[in-house]
């Protein structure tokens, strides 16, 4: 076939847009290429650091990239959310989280300028985070039912403490009272070490531990165990009530959990990627075995982290409003 010049031209600009194109799809198909930077929105040492430094070394494995983990913390979570929001969607920044700047933050921070169900783009659930109903040794209960009943004979007399307003173990506590009827007076710590502090010395009568945290006061006999906030038993600690055996508690179940998330916008495909990564190490026995002993069990990998979300947030929502608390700056 005889082609004139100018119909060769436009073939050749033809065949070389259509390499370009092609090398450009292929680009963008190669992921990861370049290091992800997990932030997490919390200082070294804490659960959810922990959480993050495993799914880091997950990702590293499975895409055989190299993962970094930097550390933002400030206003329970919410600094570092914010830095992950507002990145490129790329799928190279991501947000190892927690319940608190994920889920409850919103409703107590009215200087959060994100709203986790619109603004993240949900990859998985990492692990959860039960917590322990628990009563300072100077307390005259033994379990949960003498616990219910102390407590309508004295409204507003016992207190429970949680490391901050808007934490998952305060939402958890209004739960219980909402859920039993009863009037415990919530005091607020900047942390655990104060309130742990204060548990133990007898300047607090209850409060909602992680079993790592409950571990050395029970051993020392400082504080009891009553209950946990799970909607069953925790795997860890069978001989553990879950406080929804108990008629009063019929339903009671909030729990914190972690998560692995991204900027909204992150193509579908990096998305599935790394969620698969995710599910993959997570089936690991040496990763579920790092995560078990940690207190933190890993999540089963069926659940969806968007419902999750949802959900939660339309419990604190309630929680809020029972409470009476004020969004505070």
């Amino acid at each position: 076939m005889n082609l004139s010049p100018a119909a060769l031209s436009r073939r050749t600009l033809f065949a070389c847009a259509a390499a370009l194109l092609g090398g450009s799809l292929h680009a963008q198909t190669a992921y990861p290429s370049k290091p992800i930077r997990i932030v997490v929105a919390y200082a070294p040492g804490g659960s959810v650091d922990m959480v993050g430094r495993v799914i880091g070394d997950v990702l590293a494995k499975q895409l055989g990239t190299t993962v970094v983990i930097e550390n933002v913390p400030g206003a329970a979570g919410v600094v570092g959310a914010q830095r992950v929001v507002s990145a490129k969607p790329d799928g190279y920044t991501l947000l190892a989280g927690s319940s608190n700047e994920m889920a409850g933050t919103k409703f107590v921070n009215a200087a959060q300028k994100y709203d986790p169900a619109v603004d993240l783009t949900p990859i998985s659930l990492t692990a959860s985070a039960p917590n322990l109903w628990v009563a300072g040794a100077h307390v005259p209960v033994k379990n949960i039912d003498e616990f219910i009943k102390l407590a309508k004979a004295h409204p507003g007399k016992y207190s429970y403490g949680s490391p901050g307003i808007g934490s998952t173990p305060h939402f958890s506590g209004e739960l219980i009272k909402k859920t039993a009827g009863i009037d415990l007076a919530h005091i607020p710590y900047k942390g655990s070490p104060a309130m742990t502090a204060d548990l133990g010395g007898g300047n607090l009568d209850f409060a909602i531990l992680s079993p790592m945290a409950s571990a050395p006061l029970v051993q020392s006999g400082k504080i009891k165990i009553l209950g946990a906030t799970t909607a069953e038993r925790i795997g860890t600690l069978k001989n553990v009530p879950a406080l929804a055996e108990h008629p009063a508690l019929k339903g009671y179940a909030l729990s914190g959990w972690f998560a692995l998330a991204a900027p909204k916008g992150v193509p579908a495909d990096i998305v599935a990627s790394l969620q698969k990564a995710v599910q993959a190490g997570l089936a690991d026995p040496a990763i579920r075995q790092r995560l078990e002993v940690a207190g933190t069990p890993p999540a089963s990998g069926t659940e969806s982290l968007a419902q999750v979300i949802r959900t939660d947030m339309g419990k604190y929502a309630e929680l809020v409003k029972f409470a009476k608390i004020t969004p505070d700056n």
